[in-house]
């Protein structure tokens, strides 16, 4: 993909090469190229033998300065991983990217997955658990309730772009393709699968072939970040949208990228679209700087000092 840039510092390159070398022969098949070009790679992991059997895939994009100064960007899907054992999991993965900085650390996180995994096997409610309500104390449940986001941003984002296909200020059409960002303010993971679900009733956004998102939430206690993203389809996008947020260092947010197909591939430039509507989003919401504001009081585009992934 056009759009990627290889490791100005040949010592990361060079790392990520040889991680990848070997993760490839001691995994197997169960390793897998997505796009060697942008560094996005997919792991399947097993709780190997144990039962009940439990399974979660590993999508992994390599940033450019990873890994000497920057982690790898993740997403997990795994049916087992509810809000408080994705939330540790995070957690866990965090404190070996820390304890490893400037390290490889990919066999570390594989190898964690697993025996979470396997853990995850061995918990009474592993087959008791409701989906989708992992172990949340009815306390916690009311606290999520009387928190709530103010639904009133993404509710002008899902009509304020019609004709969605027109000139929506906020749309971007290229080639047939248009594509509609939408945002809200979250504070916990409940919260954002309340935002979806309410994006979702809308049948125009729920008709489109990728609702790609990212969300980015701190927990001031942790002084640490809960973060996940979504593809919906269109590979490695929500990695990207996920990077862009931490680059600009929001918080508290979810950004939901809307594409209708129309018929034509952009190639990379999808991708250019997606980050594009998503920017311009948070800046006209009071989220992020614009380019002027922060060329004007000398700010400097960096990553989190924290480094959470998720």
């Amino acid at each position: 993909m056009a759009d990627f840039t290889y490791p100005e510092n040949e010592g990361d390159l060079q790392a990520q090469i040889e991680e990848v070398e070997a993760l490839s022969s001691i995994y197997g098949d169960e390793w897998c190229v997505i796009d060697e070009a942008s560094r996005v790679f997919c792991i399947k992991i097993s709780s190997d033998f144990e039962e009940p059997k439990l399974t979660a895939c590993l999508q992994i994009i390599l940033p450019p300065d990873y890994p000497s100064a920057a982690p790898p960007i993740y997403q997990i899907n795994a049916a087992c991983l509810r809000g408080p054992e994705r939330a540790k999991l995070a957690n866990s993965l965090e404190d070996i990217y820390v304890e490893h900085a400037g390290e490889s650390i990919l066999y570390l996180w594989v190898e964690r997955i697993r025996d979470f995994l396997v853990e995850q096997s061995h918990s009474p409610e592993a087959a008791a658990d409701q989906p989708g309500k992992g172990n949340v104390t009815a306390e916690e449940e009311v606290r999520d309730d009387e928190d709530l986001p103010d639904f009133t941003t993404l509710k002008q984002n899902t009509e304020k772009c019609a004709p969605l296909h027109g000139s929506g200020k906020r749309c971007i059409t290229d080639r047939r393709s248009t594509f509609q960002p939408h945002l809200a303010p979250v504070v916990t993971p409940r919260q954002v699968k309340t935002v979806l679900e309410k994006l979702y009733e809308n049948k125009k956004i729920a008709s489109a072939t990728h609702n790609i998102y990212a969300y980015r939430i701190y927990r001031q206690d942790k002084h640490s970040f809960l973060q996940d993203c979504e593809d919906d389809g269109e590979t490695a996008a929500g990695g990207r949208l996920l990077h862009l947020l931490q680059i600009l260092d929001v918080r508290n947010v979810l950004v939901v990228v809307s594409r209708w197909y129309g018929g034509i591939l952009l190639g990379p430039d999808r991708f250019k679209h997606i980050n594009n509507c998503a920017r311009n989003i948070l800046v006209e919401e009071g989220f992020a700087a614009s380019a002027d504001e922060a060329t004007k009081s000398g700010a400097k585009t960096k990553r989190p000092k924290s480094k959470k992934t998720k």
